[in-house]
């Protein structure tokens, strides 16, 4: 079938796109409906009651949640194989622009992340960029908010060397603040003050992202072809999974993601989304007017806004600037966690940013689709307590049954289809009428896939595909129980004031050892199997029917442990399961990636590293000092600079002060704060950089003695 390719650059008449969102909630709706009608039918047979009125609110909002999830699907599917295709990136009106003398920044903001990998990763997209002809119009920006000191020093020295090998200074730069106000936001914010106003656009990236040269540059040009475009959000795909959690999701995104981005981009159309990173976006309008407000109210609700991302893309809009979903541009990849309390540390965070938009949500002037996209992040995270309470009510309502020894005088249903169906058969309908609305856009993906030979060989072939979906099927099904308690946690936690911490994401695939594991699940298995055995003891059949629940909740510790395992995934990459695009066709930026970590794991020494090791060689290394020191004296141009180390008080005696102290007592004598005042002051280092070379033994501490010992060894 020919493909009919419509695309946003054309005008999208405000009914059509109306009629569209209409259209769409409207099937979800319809479906809720009609299934909560017969829902509502089972419960009139066996007679009303208030905790029944309960069961079902909770059952309309969860199978609508559900329903809007299946319609992405279908209307996914039905686009991708109809041949109607709505496509963001239209690429034949704006492939010959002229984009020569456009500047564009590319960002990667870090947070006490893994200095190689990420300066690897930008590596990747740097050679990327040189293989076509725009790379002068691209800058390079690391935009560390790192407060572990070695890591700083490490963090400098990986992109001296990155820039010298690459001969890129003055096009890749390094910029660290002293105080990480507003996290990641108020990093790019802080940058943008600085040096926004050089740039057209900038691409925000993440500390694992990798993006084409190729994509990039077409990204620039959709920008310029097209002055009312704000923002242009990629759809990055997973890569690097070894463990076998990664590989899992890594090919549920692979195999899942097109047909469900297509459905959404056929609603949200130029009015779309912005997920934090990989995309491209106007410089000026940004500057203009996603500064975002401080909440109301005290923490975790009130304060800065941590999920910034949805807000900044309803702000934009708020102003008439359209924000893309670019589902169809290739060349966008990201890494996710490797095991599943990993991943639980990151939902939690994005769990408060999200509820968080409980007050967003009612600010004047946004549109009604922004207002959509942040109800539908909310309910991503309330949807865990909302089926534990189902559940719970359920359980309720069969007990107190049982508890009264009250009979239950059915009556008949009030359709007349299901007049002469027993109560058993009427349930068993319900639940396999939501387990397909569960199941179908699964299904459909995999029907898409089968009608896609070339995309379906990229998967290892149907087979294979369907063995992947079967496999990451039971595993969801075990998966979904840890996240409705991990959810509700979250949710109780936040309604409670306890707010989630900063933490530098864990993006390893070490694998969890049984004795973490059983720290962080024991609640579970603790649930599960209470859970369980009053269910045996109110009716052994009804124990039979939780059991998928109630099986991810015993067994957590050990799916935990053995998904986290590098080797389980290898294993099933080699006999061919969950295997990807990026790994039977691997791209060649990826490959640049992998291989490069490798030769670093072969050849760099891999054994730990003393305390306080990045402070001895911003010391005592004379050319990582000349780094760290010519890096502060350049910030020092910097008025924005200047008035942070005012407020550390760096140049000033009492800092001085701490600099003899740290030579005569050590490094651990010291607060984490005064080692930092110490590395920020520049005259300082210079001075420290002498005087511990020059210093008799006697003066200095023990510590310093034997690092200048291994310093010297090393040399």
């Amino acid at each position: 079938m020919a493909e009919r390719i419509i695309s946003l650059t054309e005008p999208m008449m405000p009914a059509r796109r109306g009629l569209r969102l209409f259209t769409f909630y409207s099937s979800a709706f319809l479906l809720t409906g009609l299934v909560s009608l017969i829902f509502a039918d089972l419960l009139w047979r066996t007679g009303w009651s208030s905790s029944r009125t309960l069961l079902l609110a909770l059952f309309v909002i969860l199978f609508l949640l559900s329903a809007i999830g299946s319609m992405h699907g279908i209307y996914g599917f039905c686009i991708r194989r109809l041949g109607t295709r709505c496509r963001i990136t239209a690429l034949k009106d704006c492939r010959q622009k002229d984009i020569r003398g456009v500047s564009t920044a590319i960002v990667f903001p870090i947070y006490n992340e893994n200095a190689v990998r990420v300066l690897e990763g930008l590596r990747a997209v740097y050679t990327s960029l040189a293989q076509t002809p725009h790379l002068e119009e691209f800058d390079f920006f690391i935009l560390s908010d790192t407060t572990d000191l070695d890591k700083w020093v490490e963090e400098e020295r990986c992109w001296q060397e990155l820039a010298r090998e690459l001969n890129a200074l003055g096009k890749i730069y390094y910029r660290r603040r002293l105080f990480n106000e507003e996290r990641k936001s108020g990093n790019i914010r802080d940058f943008l003050n600085n040096w926004g106003r050089r740039y057209r656009y900038f691409v925000c990236c993440d500390a694992d992202s990798v993006m084409r040269g190729e994509t990039l540059v077409n990204l620039v040009r959709l920008m310029e072809t097209h002055p009312t475009v704000g923002l242009i959000q990629t759809v990055p795909a997973l890569v690097n999974a070894e463990s076998l959690f990664g590989r899992i999701q890594q090919f549920a995104n692979r195999l899942y993601a097109p047909v469900f981005i297509a459905g959404l981009n056929y609603w949200a159309l130029d009015l779309g989304n912005y997920w934090g990173h990989n995309a491209i976006i106007r410089t000026e309008p940004f500057m203009q007017y996603c500064d975002l407000p401080q909440l109301p109210g005290r923490k975790p609700f009130g304060g800065q806004i941590l999920s910034h991302d949805f807000v900044e893309a309803a702000l934009m809009l708020r102003e008439n600037w359209k924000v893309w979903m670019a589902y169809d541009l290739e060349g966008s990849y990201e890494e996710a966690p490797q095991a599943l309390i990993e991943n639980a540390q990151r939902e939690r965070r994005w769990c408060q940013g999200n509820l968080q938009h409980s007050l967003v949500l009612f600010a004047k002037g946004l549109r009604g689709v922004s207002r959509v996209h942040l109800l539908l992040g909310i309910f991503g995270y309330l949807a865990g307590p909302l089926w534990l309470a189902f559940l719970l009510v359920f359980n309720w309502i069969y007990w107190y049954q049982q508890y009264t020894g009250l009979s239950t005088l059915s009556v008949e249903a009030f359709n007349p289809y299901l007049a002469n169906w027993t109560g058993t058969a009427h349930a068993l309908l319900i639940f396999v009428i939501c387990m397909v609305v569960i199941m179908l856009p699964k299904a459909l993906s995999l029907l898409d896939l089968a009608l896609d030979r070339e995309r379906c060989m990229e998967f290892g072939g149907i087979i294979r595909a369907t063995l992947g979906v079967v496999g990451e099927t039971v595993f969801s099904t075990l998966h979904a129980p840890m996240l409705m308690l991990w959810h509700t946690r979250f949710v109780l936690t936040n309604i409670g004031g306890i707010t989630v911490g900063w933490t530098a994401q864990k993006r390893d695939a070490d694998g969890t050892t049984w004795s973490y594991a059983a720290q962080r699940h024991w609640g579970h298995v603790l649930i599960g199997a209470v859970w369980g055995l009053a269910m045996w003891g109110l009716d052994p059949t009804l124990f039979w029917w939780f059991t998928p629940v109630l099986a991810g909740l015993v067994f957590s510790i050990p799916i935990s442990v053995l998904t986290s395992r590098r080797s389980l995934g290898l294993a099933m990459k080699k006999i061919g399961l969950f295997l990807t695009p990026e790994e039977t066709r691997p791209p060649q930026e990826i490959v640049s990636l992998r291989s490069r970590l490798r030769i670093r794991d072969l050849t760099e020494d891999r054994r730990p590293r003393r305390p306080f090791a990045g402070i001895a060689d911003a010391i005592l290394d004379p050319y990582i000092n000349a780094i760290h020191v010519s890096l502060l004296r350049e910030k020092q141009l910097n008025p924005g600079y200047a008035s942070q180390l005012t407020r550390l008080g760096a140049g000033t005696p009492e800092v001085r002060t701490l600099g003899e102290r740290l030579l005569a007592e050590g490094p651990d004598k010291l607060a984490s704060h005064e080692r930092s005042k110490i590395l920020a002051d520049q005259n300082l280092m210079v001075h420290l950089h002498s005087k511990a070379w020059l210093s008799p033994e006697e003066k200095l501490a023990p510590w310093w003695r034997t690092m200048i010992r291994e310093f010297s060894l090393r040399e």
